[in-house]
């Protein structure tokens, strides 16, 4: 085993809490003969870190310890006996999944996010091989084997890359899969951390592209992205007026919400893809009816897909929008990143954790 140091919680601190990260050594597996070892220089604040620190904070059955983070950049540091696709030096990019079965039909189509089997998660999973639980990318180094690894471009800024491995790829896959593209029109609801990304992405490969907000003041970062129209949601004469006419509706709101509404604005045969809030949904079946729509979903992105996605933010200079900190500063990140203070997605440097002297709340 090898030894690092990152950002845990300990679960059980009381239901509905958020326990507070706590700097650690953390234990990493010796390299088997497919994995490369990388130091995590940046990795990203996901809602779904928040979500899994509540979890573990409600009953205490959470991984002990509990370190959060799977959308990160870094460097090879090391690499096993087998890999062929890296070298030490190597600048790479790690999302929310790294390891699968890699034989049912999903895995071999390259849609790895779908695995019969459940994928290995980067954190709160079980490793396939020892079967101890996976820690996240808080930490300043990392193992997994080379097939979950991605070269990073050259040009991409590695700090702002690090989102497009966990919010990039969710809503890349969709709006990939459901042809946006010239002569299509994409309408993005909600400018988070999701949305910012699927209004880049909707632009750039060429759709009309519009976003849905409560708030009329975000028009103008919405144009800064690439929208060309705004739509406010409480606006009951603009939403009369956009009934219908989108192709493609992003749904990217993380709070529980009707889709009525949003499901009134998607064009004949369009579809609605609820990104944001993975929980139970009601909706009226004439909603759906009316214009022969339809109401999908997606997860995360397979290894074909991340590697497109990559590619294609390369060329056409696309990284987050992102508030760097070091990450001494992460449970301040949390907190806020809980009341909606960033724009649009915080990343941690996580350099601060190199040397002996220690920073931010620790144990004992």
């Amino acid at each position: 085993m090898r030894t690092t140091v990152g950002w845990h919680a300990e679960p059980g601190n009381g239901a509905g809490t958020t326990p507070t990260l706590r700097r650690a050594p953390l234990e990493r597996r010796d390299l088997r003969p497919d994995d490369v070892a990388v130091r995590v220089d940046y990795c990203g604040v996901c809602h779904t870190d928040l979500h899994a620190l509540r979890a573990a904070g409600a009953d205490g059955s959470g991984p002990r310890p509990l370190v959060p983070g799977h959308e990160f950049t870094g460097v090879v540091t090391e690499t096993g006996t087998e890999v062929t696709r890296f070298r030490a030096g190597d600048p790479v990019a790690v999302g929310n999944i790294v390891d699968s079965c890699g034989a049912c039909a999903m895995c071999r189509i390259g849609q790895e996010n779908f695995c019969h089997d459940f994928p290995t998660l980067t954190y709160g999973g079980t490793d396939r091989g020892d079967g101890s639980t996976t820690l996240g990318g808080y930490s300043r180094a990392y193992v997994l084997g080379e097939r979950f690894a991605y070269a990073l471009p050259a040009g991409l800024d590695p700090a702002a890359a690090a989102p497009l491995l966990c919010a990039g790829i969710t809503v890349w896959e969709p709006l990939r899969a459901l042809g946006a593209g010239p002569g299509t029109s994409v309408a993005v609801a909600g400018l988070g951390g999701l949305g910012h990304l699927a209004v880049k992405f909707a632009a750039a490969l060429g759709a009309d592209t519009s976003v849905i907000s409560r708030s009329p003041g975000k028009a103008e970062d919405a144009r800064r992205l690439g929208a060309r129209g705004f739509v406010v949601s409480t606006d009951a004469e603009q939403l009369a007026a956009a009934r219908d006419r989108f192709d493609i509706v992003i749904d990217t709101v993380s709070a529980p919400h009707d889709l009525g509404g949003y499901l009134r604005l998607v064009a004949l045969d369009g579809t609605l893809s609820h990104l944001g809030h993975l929980g139970p949904v009601t909706l009226e079946t004439l909603d759906l009816l009316i214009g022969r729509k339809k109401l999908s979903s997606a997860g995360s992105g397979g290894r074909r897909g991340t590697a497109e996605m990559l590619a294609f933010c390369a060329a056409h200079g696309i990284t987050a929008d992102i508030e760097l900190l070091p990450s001494a500063r992460v449970n301040e990140a949390l907190d806020r990143l809980d009341r909606g203070d960033v724009r649009h997605r915080f990343v941690l440097d996580l350099s601060d954790l190199d040397g002996s002297g220690r920073q931010g709340p620790t144990d004992g």
